[in-house]
């Protein structure tokens, strides 16, 4: 198989005057290119959902760039109701508004796959107290225990009302990624302390439980998996464990320097095992920090190179598609990394890209008109943005936020040496201040205030009209706060050493 792989993506030594011709005008020739079942773009949306009217603008663009399909992750954003009440976010969607989604994604032939997490990153179910004692370690509420029933029980109970708000979908991805500290449970030691099963022994056991029960009550979906925990298994653990015949792994590599060799042999080795119906995922934003506010483009653009060279080693068939993971936060508790009308000119290079198997200038041109931008540059974070395509707003003011408010008033709160040197924290607290840096340092903060006051205003506008009051709250707070409040402190502190006379206080 391996074999095939390679053979399988060679390309002629001698290239004809058509693929010559269409390599020069930036397209990729059709035996170039990789025709994945299904191109899904991934919203994460824990914590910062956009409201149905921004989707509605957004769905018939990534149709357009070349998507046919969403990876819906709700997490505690979903309506659960009954028992599982207490999981649902206060800024969840209501049960209307997820069948409008799905009305508004059939309308622009974008299949929906819902993502449900069933053992790793389950922090959303376990911190809350009615949950807690199903965690695998009691202190850390990421990881489930596998081995109470109670466990399974919730799980089914979760399944059963996303699908219930999702009938016709034909798959189900239950998650089950980094599951961190399994095995290191009570209950998982004693499991473990013969030595005759592992670790993936575990793993595989509830996956194979879990992917049995979405099989057997909802006959022709599909289950998906991410498939991080089985890469350590050997070939005779996973062939052995069954779950080849229930599950169809999603190969995640985010990086731009992706090993396409190592990638291409994980993929023959699930093959081996018997997947063979296997999902890549890539990343168009969140993958390059948890702070990130601004997306750089030529990072994905690389992943996604890279992506394509390997599956252009693998024979038709095996790949059923590939999913463009867009995270908004690293997990449940870190704060938000790029928003998504932040990454979307990253999300529009790398779908262009999959469709054509490649990137040249004329892409990049076409992407440029399809989202009314000036310029495009894909090496370097672009300090001027314009643009028309849905939030490009939000992207234009975070974007002269960070470049020219947060990072000047960084440097003047931080770096400037009449204020580092002539009013320190040591001065500041004992009001002690030379008369003539007053002329130096006042003009500074003045000129700050109305600067930030109509930035944050129209930023907050803008976010509110994409997503709820807490993502805009927790994006002011988190990003521009700190630094506005060291500005105010900065103008407090030298009002009050100029009414105290400047005078050192003894």
């Amino acid at each position: 198989m391996q074999e095939q792989y390679l053979q399988g993506s060679c390309a002629p030594e001698e290239t004809s005057v058509r693929q010559q011709k269409m390599a020069e005008a930036g397209m990729a020739a059709p035996e170039e290119r990789v025709a994945f079942n299904l191109i899904l773009v991934h919203l994460d949306l824990k914590g910062a959902p956009p409201k149905l009217s921004y989707l509605a603008e957004v769905f018939p663009l990534l149709s357009r760039l070349g998507a046919n399909g969403l990876l819906i992750e709700y997490e505690d954003t979903f309506p659960y109701y009954g028992e599982l009440l207490p999981l649902r976010a206060p800024h969840a969607y209501s049960p209307q508004e997820v069948r409008e989604i799905l009305r508004l994604a059939e309308a622009h032939s974008l299949e929906v796959i819902p993502l449900i997490q069933t053992f790793g990153h389950m922090e959303f179910v376990l911190k809350h107290r009615e949950f807690a004692h199903l965690r695998e370690v009691p202190s850390y509420p990421n990881s489930l225990n596998p081995h109470k029933p109670e466990s399974l029980h919730l799980l089914q109970l979760m399944i059963g009302q996303v699908m219930e708000l999702h009938p016709a979908s034909r798959w189900l991805h239950i998650g089950s990624d980094e599951v961190y500290y399994l095995g290191k449970g009570e209950e998982s030691q004693k499991w473990l302390s013969d030595g005759v099963l592992t670790v993936e022994d575990l793993f595989l056991s509830h996956l194979k439980k879990v992917a049995t029960h979405v099989v057997s009550c909802y006959p022709g979906v599909r289950v998906i998996a991410w498939d991080d925990m089985l890469r350590t298994a050997t070939v005779q653990t996973l062939t052995e464990s069954g779950v080849a015949h229930l599950v169809e792994p999603m190969i995640w590599d985010y990086t731009p320097n992706l090993d396409v060799d190592d990638r291409t042999a994980l993929i023959d080795k699930y093959w081996q095992c018997g997947f063979h119906k296997i999902w890549l995922a890539s990343a168009f934003k969140g993958a390059t920090g948890p702070c990130q506010q601004l997306t750089l483009i030529g990072h994905h653009l690389e992943n996604h190179r890279r992506w394509l060279q390997v599956a252009r080693r693998v024979p038709p068939g095996i790949l059923q598609g590939l999913a463009l993971t867009g995270w908004q936060r690293y997990d449940h508790f870190s704060v938000l990394c790029e928003l998504l009308p932040v990454g979307i000119p990253s999300l529009a290079v790398c779908l262009q890209t999959l469709q054509h198997g490649t990137f040249s200038e004329q892409i990049a041109a076409s992407v440029q008109e399809a989202l009314g931008l000036s310029h495009l540059d894909v090496e370097n974070y672009m300090s001027e943005v314009s643009g028309h395509f849905p939030g490009s707003d939000v992207l234009q003011l975070i974007t002269h936020f960070l470049f020219f408010l947060k990072n000047p008033t960084k440097e003047f709160l931080e770096e400037n040496k009449i204020v580092s040197g002539w009013f320190s924290h040591f001065h500041r607290k004992r009001n002690i201040l030379h008369p003539i840096m007053v002329q130096q340092i006042e003009p500074h903060i003045v000129s700050f205030f109305p600067k930030w006051t109509s930035v944050m205003e129209e930023l907050r506008a803008a976010l509110l009209r994409i997503f709820p009051p807490i993502t805009a709250d927790e994006w002011v707070e988190e990003n521009a706060l700190p630094y506005f409040l060291q500005l105010q402190q900065l103008a407090e502190d030298l009002r009050s050493a100029l009414d105290a006379g400047c005078h050192p206080t003894q």
